[in-house]
């Protein structure tokens, strides 16, 4: 490895690169010589290459398509990969590590950024050969210069879901590439990463998962699924690359992206499950050609997450010091996961090809709230159903998991050290997740697509019922008390968490009177605009629809109560004063509602097709009822925390005067009756000169 010294004869200098020290270009070549053999064998075994017989695009077409999304899922899991390296794993600078040189930018930065520019211009090309070819593909006709071609093609990029998804992917992918070229700050690289991310949720959007009987399901864990495969695949491409240049960095890097290789391999195998499940719902459907792709997907992750597991135990370990062996294990594994890797992204775009077991296509006899929502119209709500009616949010199970599990292990981090960590903050992190949980899964997400009044139980309780609890949960102060700081000059969780929380957005967007006017603000934007009907009809404003609701929340939450770190806090008069404002406005709005006789979004709640529970407008009214009586609750206890605080701030500020007095034996108390002392014997002196005496006054007469 380059930079690692060793003292036998017959070893090479330090700064050559061996075999045994980074993945040759001739085995990258390899592994892509894999992924077209993969292709090609799965496209035959399916037989999704054939010629057709009636709208056969042409041969062209045929392969194109495939072998251009192969070179997509590569080239922008090289582009994600290449961005995290650059923002949370490796260094900018030479200088900020003690064991490198000073001076110009870290080589394996370099060699990232330029993997990271060459890929996101690939990802582009790529993305703008499958736009044409589906096209071609989904009408049947050939590539050609034909003016009614060229419009057709323009009306599929404008009018349908498929042409407009990858139109996006196709600009998102071009910004992208913009942006590696000139962006070189952690805060633009940061942003260039979850904007190359965010180019995955439009492919999310097509496909099997734009269909079937649960959509919502479907798309939120393809979508889980992509992130995964692209930061597992995207890092094991950045490896291969940039191997020859980390020298002394190597152990430090293969363990932090050892860790979130682990938390990939999580993503990518719970997240396929449940995609295979929604289409595979019995044994025998394993013995189709879509099962035994995915069985063989499914065997591949196991065998990469051993091989991982493999790295992390016994071989990391051992990469300190000049320990050849060691390094020359770890290439070679990472080598055969490349090519495992290859086979997998093959057969992965032959699944997305072929036709799953189960068929996805909609009724013609769909009823108005299958064709509405999505689902079947749910049964009548009764007291019961609010607990036994489930429909799985599973991007939002994900987060909640994924930041349940990472607290638990703050905690016990932190207490093990000997530090202390009240359990009851713990406790009521756990509640607030389980209660976002059931709002965005539970009855509250069930019929709030079908109840407006079902809707403002969920919308109230996600801006003031969980971020309440997960703002006395203090997730920053435990994430700051268990990081350890890293002092190579990279940034970590625990870097990037100063820096957002230092960061003059967090100032604007914390400060009490912005973060009260967004929470009262939000409900008449959202509610009398067209955001409202966005929300319901499609998955993404839904799910934009709750991140806005919780955020709002929690902002507002921890400028009145919260003890995580800010920018700015208000005074408690202030905040007091806020309190009673919103309340007054959730009393405003809940009986503007109660009073309508204008059905919100009627098109939506007004054809539902319900023959059960209260009328469409009754039900409205019901909201406006629920909008009023929720909002109070929750805000009367944030204003008694309020006070509750302002009453210990004033107890601990007398006893810090009480303690400063202590000792100093009453200087300031002393000097305060002295200076009182000092004006009245001015006062008296002065009276004094301005009274006559009598002895004067008997003179003058």
């Amino acid at each position: 490895m380059e930079g690692v010294a060793t003292t036998t004869k017959d070893s090479k200098p330090s700064g050559s690169t061996t075999a045994s020290s980074a993945i040759k270009p001739g085995l990258l070549i390899a592994a892509g010589a894999i992924v077209l053999l993969a292709l090609v064998l799965a496209l035959t075994f399916s037989g999704a290459a054939a010629p057709r017989q009636l709208g056969d695009p042409g041969a062209l077409t045929r392969w194109g398509l495939p072998i251009s999304k192969a070179v997509l899922n590569v080239s922008v899991a090289a582009v994600i990969g290449s961005l995290v390296f650059a923002v949370i794993i490796l260094p900018r600078q030479q200088g900020n590590n003690r064991s490198t040189e000073t001076g110009g930018e870290h080589p394996a930065f370099a060699r990232v950024m330029v993997l990271a520019s060459a890929a996101s211009v690939v990802w582009t090309i790529a993305a703008l050969g499958v736009l044409v070819f589906t096209y071609s593909d989904a009408a049947g006709l050939p590539l050609s210069g034909d003016p009614a071609y060229t419009e057709g093609l323009a009306s599929y990029l404008t009018d349908f879901d498929t042409g407009r998804a990858w139109l996006s992917t196709t600009m998102i992918a071009a910004i992208v590439a913009t942006m590696t070229f000139g962006a070189r700050s952690g805060v633009w690289l940061a942003l260039t990463g979850l904007l190359a991310i965010g180019g995955l949720l439009p492919m999310s959007l097509i496909g099997h998962s734009a269909s079937g009987d649960d959509h919502n399901a479907a798309v939120n864990s393809i979508l889980l699924h992509l992130v995964g495969v692209c930061l597992w695949i995207g890092g094991i491409i950045v490896l291969a690359v940039i191997g020859g240049k980390l020298g002394p960095l190597t152990q430090t890097v293969l363990k932090r992206f050892s860790a979130l290789a682990g938390f990939a391999f999580a993503l990518v195998f719970f997240s396929g499950i449940i995609n295979a499940s929604l289409r595979i719902t019995e044994l025998p459907q394993l013995s189709s050609e879509w099962g035994l792709l995915v069985t063989f997907k499914t065997v591949s992750t196991i065998l990469l997450g051993g091989i991982g597991f493999m790295h992390r135990q016994w071989i990391i370990p051992q990469l300190s010091g000049a320990n050849l062996s060691a390094r020359r294990v770890l290439w070679q594994l990472i080598t055969v996961e490349l090519l495992i890797m290859g086979a997998v992204s093959g057969v992965a775009v032959a699944l997305a090809r072929t036709a799953p077991p189960r068929s996805e296509e909609l009724a013609p006899e769909a009823s108005p709230a299958r064709l509405l929502t999505g689902y079947e119209l749910p049964p009548e709500l009764t007291p019961e159903r609010w607990f036994t009616e489930w429909r799985p949010d599973w991007l939002w199970i994900a987060f909640a998991v994924t930041v349940g599990a990472a607290y638990i292990l703050g905690t016990i981090k932190v207490r093990r050290r000997g530090d202390s960590w009240p359990i009851a903050r713990l406790l009521c992190w756990l509640v607030g997740l389980l209660a976002l949980t059931y709002v965005t899964s539970g009855a509250p997400a069930v019929y709030g697509m079908v109840l407006f009044s079902t809707h403002m139980v969920g919308h109230m309780a996600l801006t003031m019922v969980v971020p309440l609890f997960l703002v006395l949960g203090a997730p920053v102060t435990l994430a700051l008390k268990a990081l350890v700081p890293r002092g190579d000059g990279t940034r970590g969780i625990r870097e990037w968490t100063l820096v957002i929380v230092h960061s003059r957005f967090s100032k604007i967007v914390t400060h009490p009177l912005f973060a009260a006017g967004n929470f009262v603000g939000s409900i008449i934007i959202f509610y009398y605009s067209p955001l409202f009907g966005f929300a319901l009809r499609e998955h993404v404003g839904h799910e934009l629809m709750n991140l806005h609701f919780l955020i709002t929340g929690y902002l507002f939450v921890l400028s009145m109560i919260g003890t995580d770190p800010v920018p700015r806090r208000a005074p408690f008069p202030l905040r007091i004063l806020l309190l009673f404002a919103t309340m007054a406005f959730h009393a405003f709005f809940g009986v503007a509602l109660m009073g309508s006789t204008s059905l919100l979004q009627a098109s939506w709640f007004g054809n539902m097709g319900r023959d059960w529970g209260p009328s469409a407008i009754a039900d409205q009214q019901i909201g406006g009822a629920v909008t009023w009586g929720i909002g109070e609750v929750p805000t009367l206890l944030v204003a008694i925390g309020v006070a509750i605080m302002w009453s210990r701030s004033d107890a601990r500020e007398s006893k810090r005067t009480d303690r400063a007095a202590d000792r100093n034996n009453d200087a300031d108390l002393t000097a305060y009756n002295n200076m009182f002392a000092n004006l009245a014997e001015q006062d008296k002196h002065h009276k004094r000169r301005e009274t006559p005496s009598e002895e004067t006054s008997g003179r003058r007469e």
